[in-house]
């Protein structure tokens, strides 16, 4: 059977084409065209906008935010530590009812490195419980505990756990690039330069993206050194230099801003966002309490300066991508919720000063370009049908990406989603 979809506008991921009919069938994009065909069933809602599924380029997720960020029109999440690997996401792949998803598999860090100090030392990995016994589920356990795969203190073992995590089905490598100064512990034990590079050498020799967290200037810039392809933070500790714009930009390396994070970081809760009725219905109770509380773990920090940031090297031509660090439903890592807060950064990229339609392409076809997601990302024929329906026209006004209508997964339409208001 074939649907046509029929929108008064539709984002391709880089650009408003306007009124447009998509044909999907089989699970693919056939067509886009300017008259519904004669054998298509037709969808038509008046005032709706379409756009490719959202894409979340920095989450820790599992089954249950996969299916949460659905909710919300996000339609891939990429793990950055966590267990949906090749190997082990066959379930996750076939079930329209989730987000896709890949995954780093385990980021490479020394023992006693990030994140291991973000933990509560009552927090129990191995019961998926937090402090007040609150669900910390499998996402949480593999923040913390598996991690032991993945340490490493000189470059011959970064060689030999990169082709480890490559052999177990690691879409892309990270490297935890953190001294703690961001988290409140400074002095952490960290990956050295010889180390970093020999581990981003190798996966880059075997075909693999590599990743850096990087949350200071100073690892940033240890990262470019190395020849990372991408950053999964944007520094917070100081505001950018002329320098380090250039360097960022020069090396053609992506950033996956995650400012939501930052804020959360800052003290700076989700309250808001989890007020807004567009998102209230869609929230447990406590994914509610974690997104009204925050990592607050850095209070002197601008989200200003953070923003002027992004605009600074939106200006100097960096692909810049859109990512939460959404994990589990705990007020320690809060701030954040699989799915909405996408939208919060989509509204903080257009704070910065970026187009709505830029925003939108950071969150669609720039991230599928970047993690080499060719089969995503764009509304064209071949393309998967993942798809996003809303009300509005989020190309002209960022937030209405929060008024969504419908939402395909490889064609399906997604089952259950929360109506408006």
């Amino acid at each position: 059977m074939r649907t046509a979809i029929v929108a008064d506008r539709v984002f391709d991921g880089t650009n408003n084409l306007g009124r447009k009919v998509v044909v999907v069938a089989d699970g693919l994009i056939d067509a886009v065209v300017d008259r519904v065909p004669d054998d298509a069933v037709v969808i038509e809602v008046p005032g709706t906008t379409l756009l490719p599924g959202l894409i979340d380029a920095h989450v820790h997720t599992d089954v249950s935010g996969l299916r949460m960020a659905l909710q919300f029109g996000v339609t891939t999440e990429l793990e950055m530590q966590g267990v949906n690997t090749a190997r082990d996401r066959d379930h996750i792949t076939q079930d329209n009812s989730l987000a896709d998803v890949r995954s780093a598999g385990f980021g490479l860090t020394p023992p006693g490195g990030h994140p291991e100090e973000l933990f509560p030392k009552d927090f129990n990995p191995q019961h998926g419980k937090g402090p007040g016994g609150k669900g910390g589920g499998s996402a949480a356990r593999a923040r913390v505990d598996p991690i032991v795969r993945a340490k490493v203190t000189s470059p011959e073992e970064a060689v030999s756990v990169v082709r480890q995590l490559a052999g177990a089905g690691s879409d892309y490598i990270k490297f935890m690039v953190d001294d703690g100064t961001v988290e409140g512990h400074p002095g952490l034990p960290m990956l050295d330069q010889a180390t970093l590079n020999a581990g981003v050498a190798e996966a880059q020799r075997l075909g693999l993206t590599t990743i850096a967290h990087a949350l200071t200037l100073d690892a940033t810039r240890m990262s470019i050194e190395a020849g990372i392809d991408g950053l999964a933070h944007l520094f917070m500790d100081r505001p950018h230099t002329e320098k380090i714009i250039e360097a960022i930009a020069q090396s053609d390396t992506f950033v996956v801003a995650c400012v939501v994070l930052n804020a959360s970081m800052m003290g700076i809760t989700g309250a808001a966002l989890a007020d807004d009725p567009r998102v209230a219905p869609k929230l447990s109770k406590e994914w509610d309490e974690t997104l009204r509380s925050s990592f607050n773990h850095f209070p002197q920090g601008s989200l200003r300066e953070v923003l002027n940031t992004v605009r600074a090297l939106d200006d100097a031509g960096v692909d810049l991508l859109i990512g939460t660090d959404a994990s589990q439903p705990l007020p320690f890592l809060g701030g954040l919720a699989h799915g909405a807060s996408v939208h919060q950064e989509l509204q903080y990229f257009v704070d910065a000063g970026l187009t709505p339609a830029k925003a939108l392409s950071a969150a669609t076809a720039v991230s599928a370009r970047r993690f080499g997601l060719e089969d995503r990302g764009s509304i064209a024929v071949g393309q998967r049908a993942d798809l996003l329906l809303v009300d509005g026209d989020p190309v002209s006004t960022i937030s209405d990406t929060l008024n969504v209508r419908d939402v395909w997964r490889r064609g399906i339409r997604a089952e259950h989603l929360v109506p408006l208001g």
